[in-house]
């Protein structure tokens, strides 16, 4: 007996760790797999000596460490009881009409309205004390200031981050949260709010938990809901739950899981009578209300395989490893790959060389995940040198988690510039099709990109594309087509696809309005001004100095080379409307009185076929300037070329409609 109270003390003193960890921000300590079977076991034995300890995890939630005000729930944020068995779903419903939707894998919080306005929102912390994080709502996508229902509304709701939100974060910031529920808890500790903006965290609402009003059904509440501007979790009514009835909606459910389909993780489902007040009069167990709904988690089905090695994979400044193992069947699919997420992850799980037993589950039946190691065959080798630019490597430890991250330590590495690759192949730049951000970061992995023009040699690499896993000869062939069709590029897609510091579409525009990319480049390596393209409107010096210190680097000057030698440029000239400026180049400054502002004479002489750039030059024909004596730069500069400098009314003389 004394022995399986020992286990018992052992299992909570690990589950209660694993727990803080995960319900706070912190590194994961056990897999969503082992927690339940350690949980399950624990509970077994509860039952089995009839005694509770009273750290117990099966009878109270997990406690919150957030930092911050604490805050007691006007209503108990209990949890529910779950099972794996469908069966026990129909039991519970007993043929009354429920609803089944998502449960969501985020960070429970709780909000408060009155007359209309958010008064709090707090985490669910231990069920009865959370932490008011009110400060953070406005930087959470889904939490409305004010809303037009003016009475006391309580509502209970999940903070989640998508998996696509949860891959760009990682990438552009180079941490490592081992997944995206993880990263929500993490970004609600913290007290900047434009930091916690950047995270794209989204409020889903799942329990209407008070209302003034008389409804009585959990899919009017929902539906009231929605019509108070609130995203309600998905969910799906069923009539009567009988066992076709609840594995039909489960099956669609998971059928959006393993498709790909719903953005958001979720960990498995939900059901709740439909009839509100029947459910709150069940009874509290533990830390469950019996009636209050039940949680059905998919029953995770592993799989036995070698590995064969580790791949080191670059994003930003974090090296992730990933484990690349003999192929199983999971869930209908092959999987051949895992991520260990960091360096603590292997440690955790023992991780060893080629030939190592593992166990592989698709946790939640999607993401590919290593939970245990049977057999470890000799030591895992961390690189010492980055597996993309072969520079020298460091592992740091995260100060608030202790999680350890391998890292390159070269400031220019190339997974360092995948935003900038990220850029340039988008739409409002070169425009190639189907290379997305994780394409991109898989294909400088494989070393296949180092620059830009790389991405135009692609093609040389479709056999080996078509190889790689989750690719194939038809995903190869896409990427062919796409990189060839965006070979032939205009001026201003190039300028903004270059990634010089700012210059954005907006002033691409401007610039190329004055000059052609060639005159751009020619001038700005050739003018000893920062300030030449200052004058152009809309420029300015801080953005003329940012084009001409780009255009002066060689290392820049040389990559253009290197990418002109692999596509075609087109100059998008404006349709001429007239002839009465036609082969003449203008320069325009100072106020203008005829004219609403210079860029309407500036549209005007285009339209007439002529060309307005920003600075006097040789091939300058006049400068228009309403004071003909001034002793500006750009009147001298005229003197000095012998350019006629004519006032608007001159112009509108010579060449006005």
């Amino acid at each position: 007996m004394e022995d399986k109270i020992e286990l018992m003390r052992q299992l909570c003193r690990q589950l209660n760790e694993a727990a803080d960890a995960y319900y706070n921000g912190r590194g994961e300590v056990m897999t969503d797999y082992e927690w339940d079977a350690m949980f399950d076991q624990l509970k077994a034995l509860e039952e089995e000596t009839g005694t509770i300890l009273e750290d117990s995890p099966v009878h109270r939630v997990s406690a919150d460490t957030t930092a911050g005000a604490k805050e007691e729930h006007e209503f108990a944020a209990l949890s529910l009881a779950k099972t794996k068995n469908p069966e026990d779903l129909v039991r519970w419903a007993d043929g009354r009409k429920i609803w089944i939707s998502w449960k969501l894998d985020g960070l429970t919080l709780v909000a408060t309205y009155d007359r209309g306005k958010l008064m709090k929102l707090v985490t669910r912390g231990d069920g009865h004390i959370g932490t008011n994080i009110t400060h953070l709502a406005s930087a959470l996508i889904g939490v409305p200031a004010k809303i037009a229902e003016q009475g006391h509304l309580v509502i209970r709701g999940e903070a989640v981050i998508s998996y696509e939100d949860f891959e760009k974060f990682r990438m552009e910031s180079g941490e490592d949260y081992a997944n995206p529920r993880n990263l929500a808890s993490g970004s609600l500790s913290l007290k900047d709010v434009e930091e916690v903006r950047k995270r794209n965290i989204r409020w889903i609402p799942f329990t209407l938990v008070y209302t003034e009003r008389d409804i009585t059904s959990w899919g009017e509440q929902m539906a009231f809901l929605k019509e108070q501007g609130f995203s309600a979790v998905e969910s799906r009514e069923i009539l009567d739950p009988d066992r076709e009835a609840i594995n039909e909606a489960i099956d669609a459910f998971t059928d959006q899981v393993t498709s790909g389909k719903n953005p958001y993780p979720v960990d498995g489902l939900v059901i709740c009578y439909d009839d509100t007040v029947y459910a709150s009069t069940g009874s509290v167990t533990g830390h469950h209300a019996t009636r209050a709904g039940y949680a059905f988690k998919w029953a995770d089905t592993s799989a036995e395989t070698q590995l064969d090695h580790i791949e080191w994979s670059c994003a930003a400044s974090a090296i992730t490893p990933v484990a690349v193992f003999e192929p199983v069947e999971l869930e209908g699919t092959t999987v051949r790959r895992a991520s260990l997420c960091n360096i603590s992850e292997c440690e955790r799980l023992g991780i060893g060389a080629k030939g190592t037993v593992i166990s592989v589950i698709k946790a939640n039946k999607i993401i590919p995940k290593v939970i245990h190691v049977r057999k470890k065959e000799g030591e895992l080798e961390i690189p010492a040198v980055c597996p993309v630019c072969g520079s020298e490597t460091k592992i740091t430890v995260s100060e608030a988690s202790g999680t350890k991250t391998l890292r390159c330590l070269n400031p220019d590495c190339t997974a360092k510039q995948l935003k900038k690759f990220v850029r340039f192949v988008s739409k409002p730049g070169m425009d190639i099709d189907g290379i997305s951000e994780a394409t991109l970061a898989r294909f400088i992995n494989e070393g296949w990109i180092r620059s830009a023009a790389d991405i135009f040699r692609i093609p040389a690499h479709k056999a080996e594309i078509a190889e790689l896993d989750g690719f194939g000869e038809k995903s190869a062939a896409n990427i062919e087509a796409s990189v060839e069709k965006a070979r032939s590029v205009s001026e201003e897609k190039l300028l903004y696809a270059l990634n010089i510091p700012l210059i954005g579409q907006d002033v691409a525009r401007r610039l190329l309005s004055a000059y052609s990319l060639e005159e751009l480049l020619k001038t700005a390596q050739e003018s000893d001004d920062p300030a030449v393209f200052a004058s152009i409107d809309g420029i300015g010096p801080e953005k003329s100095g940012a084009f001409t210190a780009w255009a002066k680097e060689k290392k820049n000057a040389d990559a253009l080379q290197d990418l002109l030698s692999e596509i075609s440029v087109r100059r998008e000239e404006r349709a001429a409307q007239g002839e009465k400026c036609a082969g003449l180049t203008f320069v325009v400054t100072g106020d203008v009185f005829t004219y609403k502002n210079r860029n309407e004479l500036k549209a005007y002489i285009e339209s007439q076929g002529g060309k307005v750039t920003g600075s006097v030059s040789k091939s300058t024909n006049y400068l228009i300037n309403n004071d003909v004596n001034s002793t500006s730069s750009k009147n001298q500069k005229a003197h000095q070329l012998n350019v006629p400098i004519i006032s608007e009314a001159e112009f509108n003389e010579r060449f006005g409609a």
